[in-house]
């Protein structure tokens, strides 16, 4: 786990990075958005994925890789609280499957956080639910009834034709959180693409330069 804890902080980030990415690369975002004074961990997965397959694939295949990355996040998260953070002062941020698991990670076990950020991501669910749906890429739905409350603020994006998140998952992911009790930004970004944009770090800066 990579540790940027500047003592004038009084806000932090869990970090999480995407399929191939480190810790490094996520961090790097706060560079970008110009935040020298957040606090913030990125724990790495091992051989620098979180899981092997989409995030959509059925839950007893995800559920071994999703319990261990969540339990990194809450490893991260003490470990902010040990720097002296309040855990209403702590947000979780990812992109692509650090995305998937920061939102996994709050809709789970984030009672208290002050939020997430999730740049090209979705939730990974439950329970497998349903039958397999184009609009999916050809997966089942899964059960995303989670149990609240969340009061915490979410910014969630997605490109349109995004070729690894489908939009279906991400305004089931919205409307999820939403029913759970948080306050829900969404974003769809037109045509195809995966990546962080702008606006994505536009958001972290309005949100965390406080």
């Amino acid at each position: 786990m990579i540790a940027r804890l500047p003592q004038a902080a009084t806000q932090g980030l869990v970090m999480l990075h995407g399929r191939g990415g480190s810790g490094a690369d996520i961090l790097s975002l706060l560079d970008h958005a110009g935040l020298p004074d957040v606090a913030a961990v990125a724990p790495e997965a091992p051989g620098n994925s979180w899981w092997p397959s989409s995030f959509l694939a059925p839950f007893a295949q995800m559920e071994p890789f999703v319990e261990r990355g969540l339990a990194e996040v809450a490893a991260g998260v003490s470990r902010l609280e040990q720097a002296g953070l309040a855990r209403s002062a702590i947000w979780l941020c990812g992109f692509s499957q650090g995305a998937c698991l920061a939102l996994e990670a709050f809709a789970r076990e984030g009672k208290g956080l002050a939020g997430v950020f999730a740049l090209s991501g979705g939730l990974v669910g439950l329970a497998d639910h349903g039958q397999p749906d184009p609009a999916l890429y050809g997966h089942a739905d899964k059960d995303l009834s989670y149990s609240g409350p969340r009061s915490g603020q979410v910014w969630i994006s997605v490109h349109t034709r995004d070729p690894h998140i489908p939009l279906r998952r991400v305004e089931d992911s919205a409307a999820a959180l939403r029913k759970a009790g948080a306050t829900v930004e969404m974003r769809v970004f037109p045509g195809a693409g995966h990546a962080v944009m702008r606006e994505d770090i536009a958001a972290l800066r309005r949100h965390l330069n406080r």
